[in-house]
């Protein structure tokens, strides 16, 4: 291909992708593809010649959008908000095309330092204080694993530097509550705790971790001689988008010494809204914390935001400085390959960048603040219905519902298998998606408001659905 070419194939993919968008109210919102499907299209043996990229073109609607779900469909309400904005498309173009590698200042001083721009931008559009300082990960889940590593070492006096975990002192030992994300279980093991080292505190009726539970557990363990270590505290858990009181484990954290570390992975961009930030009161006090813009605020995946109090600590646990990566520069510059765990790094800001300067501060503002209209006119709807329960509050823009006909109540067997059967009418009928999960128990189905072409009349379509889905 010679650019020409690349030219030509180019305009037509950008038209492609334009159609995709227009055309995607009209799809059915989960791919209906079976296991083998997808696969079964594609040759066995790779082409022995090459000069038919016109042939892959032209084979995208038969071959791959059969087996595509459409996370940007209006009528997507499964999982979370995974938005990628027009202007995030095209940066992420131009990342492709620069191929710019940002593992060092040196090797491309504008991916570094349009990243300390843009972060910067992001913890002012949030209201974090100028303590914090950020850094751009790929996903929240390797962000918290940085952030257990940073903490085990802060905890051990940096025994990675000597015998690491098999230097025979007392456990380390990490807390979160019963309702955190799987990746912080996860990060736990990952990190070498051990699964007998990892707490998890059960919650309220609210599905915030229980203050008392947490400060017992902790003074246990140093009763019994063990070391807390890490504390994480959820901002929008992510079945119910439960708040932790952030505030008051920072005094426990203050109090017994492990390191807090926030996990806001949907919720932190609600943060862009004044008027929410009393959610995530003690703030300040955190030693790290993450949230996903490529989630709700429509920076395409991957991008998530990384802060933390203490840059320098970050660097002495992930650094690597053999020979061939140092420059004249270090010591000046950031090199950000010394802030996570890859070495190598793609130009992410590019996609922040671009779509703030398309939407501003207020367009994303604009946006949550529709959507958490929406998710509260749909929790009205909820309450106000004789056969529906609401079974989580709403701060955020999820809502957790179930269907109880009055011939069903009281039997957990009987209405779990009435809301699988709901969800599967509502998936499989095409028209809007949703996600059933269990909640302590109960049979939940989540609806999760937040595409970015998501408007009132799509929830308010998901609400008939689900009448028309529940009726006998």
């Amino acid at each position: 291909m010679d650019a020409q070419d690349f030219r030509r194939f180019g305009h037509q993919l950008i038209d492609w992708v334009a159609d995709y968008r227009e055309g995607l109210a009209s799809r059915p919102v989960m791919s209906e593809a079976q296991p083998g499907d997808i696969r079964a299209k594609f040759p066995a043996h790779p082409p022995q010649k090459g000069g038919r990229l016109d042939e892959a073109v032209a084979a995208l609607d038969r071959d791959v959008l059969p087996g595509i779900t459409h996370w940007n469909h209006p009528s997507f309400f499964a999982y979370f908000p995974s938005n990628t904005s027009y202007a995030s498309i095209l940066a992420d173009l131009v990342i492709a095309g620069l191929g710019a590698q940002g593992m060092s200042w040196q090797t491309s001083p504008a991916a570094t330092e349009v990243e300390e721009v843009v972060m910067d931008w992001l913890r002012q559009m949030v209201g974090l204080g100028e303590a914090f300082t950020g850094v751009i990960h790929d996903t929240a889940s390797t962000a918290t694993l940085t952030a257990l590593l940073s903490a085990r070492e802060r905890a051990s006096n940096f025994s990675q530097n000597g015998r690491g975990l098999q230097s025979g002192d007392a456990p380390l030992v990490v807390y979160a509550s019963d309702q955190s994300h799987s990746s912080i279980e996860k990060a736990a093991l990952l990190a070498g705790f051990g699964r007998d080292h990892l707490r998890l505190i059960e919650t309220d009726d609210d599905h915030a971790i229980r203050l008392d539970l947490l400060e017992a557990a902790i003074a246990e363990d140093v009763r019994r001689g063990l070391r807390p270590c890490a504390v994480i505290a959820c901002i929008g858990t992510t079945g119910t988008t439960a708040v932790d009181p952030l505030a008051k484990i920072a005094d426990i954290a203050a109090r017994f010494g492990p390191w807090l570390h926030v996990d806001a992975a949907m919720a932190g961009t609600a943060m862009v809204l004044p008027e929410c930030r009393d959610h995530w009161t003690g703030i300040e006090r955190a030693d790290s914390l993450v949230f996903n813009p490529h989630k709700w605020m429509g920076v395409g995946f991957d991008f998530s935001a990384y802060y933390v109090r203490d840059p320098e600590h970050l660097i002495r646990v992930m650094s690597t400085n053999p020979s061939y990566l140092q420059t004249k520069q270090d010591g000046a510059v950031k090199n950000y390959r010394d802030w996570h765990i890859q070495l190598g790094r793609r130009f992410r800001a590019l996609k922040l960048w671009f779509h703030l300067m398309d939407v501003g501060v207020e367009g994303v503002q604009a946006l949550v603040r529709r959507d958490l209209g929406n998710a509260q006119w749909f929790k009205d709807r909820v309450d106000a219905a004789a056969d529906w329960e609401r079974l989580a509050p709403v701060p955020f823009q999820t809502i957790c519902v179930r269907h109880v006909p009055a011939a069903l109540k009281g039997d957990e067997a009987a209405l779990k298998a009435h809301n699988l059967e709901l969800a599967r009418r509502v998936n499989e009928g095409g028209e809007a998606y949703i996600t059933p999960a269990l909640l302590k128990g109960k049979q939940i189905l989540r609806v999760s408001i937040g595409a970015t072409a998501t408007e009132r009349a799509e929830v308010q379509a998901l609400w008939v659905l689900l009448n028309e889905a529940a009726a006998p």
